[in-house]
């Protein structure tokens, strides 16, 4: 594998504007209270993993969802309600990469594994839970280990797993975007699986923002204060649809199925159709920066 593997994001400190309104000290007070309430609860989803299946999945997603919730972020899921389209099938999710909130969001709508970067393991706080679902770690600058995570994800797709990669390989603001990456989906062409492109969109009112972005000289808490501030941030998981097994022949043609379905979502005002399962109706959404 070769080192253009490895990308690297232009967006920057600039990229993040000011929030067009923040909530009261008591308001953000409470949010940090109640978001480090429900991660140190945590500790009793181990017990979770004694429930049947659906159960256990069950816990799992709503546990996410109180921690999103707590940040004061509110959850839109559009298309289907869940990534795999089959039961215990296994299937590869190719996302977009914003914020560090993408993984709650994402785990939000179904319990999923995850693929990314090595030094999120050592997050204060959330890197215990990112670890916790079972993420693949991958060393950046190890590129040598990467056919063993690629075998490791197709053997995890192969036992009916849903897998998430952030296909894009690094963070962007969410206003600009970067090409998929088609190393990690050599794993869905080895493991006879489909590929589910979804896209996550961060919102204020009626305007996309770029306040939980998580790019340029930004640390995690940086990060964690300026969601915490933010007054009614949405974030959208635009679940699109599947791409079955056959459709492409190498990993740069599946790549780059999955980077057009996805653009051509990212490129409109998001008058989108609702895929099947879907109890929601997109409203337009005008490409601007909060």
């Amino acid at each position: 594998m070769s080192h253009a593997w490895m990308p690297a994001s232009p967006c920057g400190d600039g990229c993040v504007g000011s929030a067009p309104g923040e909530v009261g000290k008591l308001r953000q007070t409470w949010r940090a209270v109640t978001a480090i309430t429900a991660i140190l609860c945590g500790a009793w989803i181990a017990l979770a993993l004694l429930l049947p299946g659906k159960q256990r999945e069950s816990v799992v997603r709503l546990w996410f969802h109180a921690i999103l919730r707590a940040f004061g972020v509110r959850l839109e899921v559009h298309g289907a309600r869940k990534f795999q389209e089959i039961p215990k099938r296994g299937v590869l999710v190719a996302s977009n990469h914003v914020s560090w909130l993408d993984e709650l969001a994402i785990d939000s709508v179904q319990p999923v594994k995850i693929v990314a970067k090595k030094d999120i393991k050592s997050w204060p706080v959330l890197g215990p839970i990112i670890t916790a679902v079972g993420t693949v770690y991958l060393d950046r600058e190890k590129l040598r280990e990467l056919p063993q995570t690629v075998n490791e994800l197709a053997r995890t797709l192969r036992n009916g797993s849903a897998v998430a990669i952030h296909a894009e390989g690094t963070t962007w603001c969410g206003l600009a975007s970067g090409h998929y990456k088609p190393a990690l989906f050599q794993a869905a062409l080895d493991a006879g699986v489909p590929v589910r492109p979804i896209v996550l969109r961060y919102r204020i009112g009626d305007h996309l923002t770029t306040q939980p972005a998580f790019v340029g000289s930004d640390t995690l808490i940086d990060s964690i204060r300026r969601v915490i501030k933010v007054r009614d941030l949405v974030v959208e998981v635009h679940v699109l649809d599947e791409i079955a097994p056959g459709r492409a022949g190498t990993r740069r043609e599946l790549a780059k199925l999955a980077e057009e379905q996805s653009n051509r979502l990212t490129s409109t005002e998001l008058e989108i159709a609702p895929s099947t399962g879907d109890s929601h109706r997109a409203r337009p959404v005008s490409p601007l920066v909060a």
